[in-house]
């Protein structure tokens, strides 16, 4: 199979906990992804820009039964990808597209990215989805049915593991007595409107005994010399900082290891969108017991059990913040997806996307058996 990416975590955790010929169903090999200089290698550590999305890439490699396109295509215009699906039909290859994203979080206004998803989604042999709300969304907008197959788990087991066991024993990198809530606002996306937000936590925390409000923001956004920075957060928060009203961390991105332990560290982490649709950063915090604060929009309610609040293209809802931080409060530590749960689940998603790929190779024109 062709997969676009292939190494990106979401689509690893598809693969068998077990080994493949110990799982039923068919086996699915998955292309190491291309480098993108040469795409006669496979890539390492870098797999963007996506060589496999070029028609010509397709058109001359004949070792994959089947494409899958799951992310990457962010700077591909409507034309491109309508080649490309044209030279997956030409090629006897049936598309799969799992619809992570029905609004691009990169992105200030959906057009791009609906023009985009109009040629997809209509040209896709079948088409994935994680919620139910996200399926509906497609049905309503393009008249398409999507398998709705949930998101499997971000961390690795080991540290899934470990981290329940310290929180089990009160440990965990948390402290006694406090409440510490954090949002993150990375390198400042699109659909992130976090001043409003951390204006609202800042208010309502100071009513919580013992309650931290910490905020995190890469180099790039909080520091003058960055290319993307943003004087009126930065200098908001160096205030709120200076003032002792949060305890601000201005750092470069997060290793795995280092993201595991900064959501390991918060009882609370608040996601602030105003516009979106899944969230793997959702999925992290589920696997390692860290309460949820999401927004109104997108799904992200269905992928697991969230505090929400009113955030979306339509306004802010500052007294549904606040009521979901106490809320949060009053209901204690999360109970995180253990690892047994979330190794049954990535066995059944991963037996459902091997059985879906065989009905499609069943049916193709070429179809020439098992997945190789």
């Amino acid at each position: 199979m062709a997969s676009v990416p292939s190494g990106h975590v979401y689509v690893r955790h598809l693969s068998p906990v077990d080994s493949p010929r110990a799982t039923p169903g068919p086996a699915v090999r998955r292309l190491a992804d291309p480098d993108p200089d040469d795409p006669r290698r496979s890539a390492v550590s870098r797999w963007w820009p996506p060589a496999m999305l070029e028609p010509s890439w397709v058109r001359s490699h004949d070792e994959f039964d089947l494409f899958h396109l799951q992310f990457g295509f962010d700077a591909r215009s409507p034309t491109q990808l309508s080649e490309l699906a044209e030279a997956l039909r030409d090629t006897d290859r049936p598309l799969v597209y799992t619809v992570h994203d029905l609004r691009n979080p990169h992105h200030t206004t959906p057009h791009e990215h609906d023009a985009q998803l109009d040629v997809l989604i209509p040209a896709a042999d079948a088409l994935i989805t994680l919620t139910p709300g996200a399926a509906a969304e497609i049905e309503r907008r393009w008249g398409r049915t999507a398998t709705v197959l949930p998101h499997p788990h971000v961390v690795d087991f080991e540290t899934m593991a470990a981290v329940q066991e310290r929180r089990a024993t009160g440990g965990g990198g948390r402290q006694a007595g406090a409440f510490r809530v954090g949002v993150h606002v990375k390198s400042l996306r699109a659909s992130m409107n976090p001043l409003p937000v951390i204006r609202v936590l800042t208010e309502t925390l100071r009513g919580i005994p013992g309650a931290v409000l910490q905020v995190d923001g890469h180099s790039d956004v909080l520091l003058p010399s960055g290319p993307r920075h943003s004087a009126e957060l930065a200098d908001f928060l160096t205030t709120a900082s200076d003032q002792g009203l949060i305890d601000l961390r201005v750092h470069d991105y997060f290793s795995d290891a280092e993201l595991w332990d900064y959501l390991s560290s918060l009882d609370v982490s608040v996601l602030p969108y105003r516009f979106g649709t899944h969230s793997g950063w959702l999925e992290a915090c589920r696997d390692l017991g860290t309460t949820v604060l999401a927004p109104s929009c997108g799904y992200y309610r269905e992928q697991g059990p969230v505090f929400e609040y009113g955030n979306d293209d339509d306004g802010f809802d500052a007294a549904s913040l606040a009521a979901a931080v106490h809320a949060a409060h009053a209901a204690g530590p999360a109970v995180p997806a253990t690892v047994a749960e979330r190794r049954m689940q990535r066995r059944q998603v991963s037996a459902a996307h091997a059985q879906l790929y065989a009905g499609l190779l069943a049916s193709a024109p070429t179809a020439s058996g098992p997945l190789a």
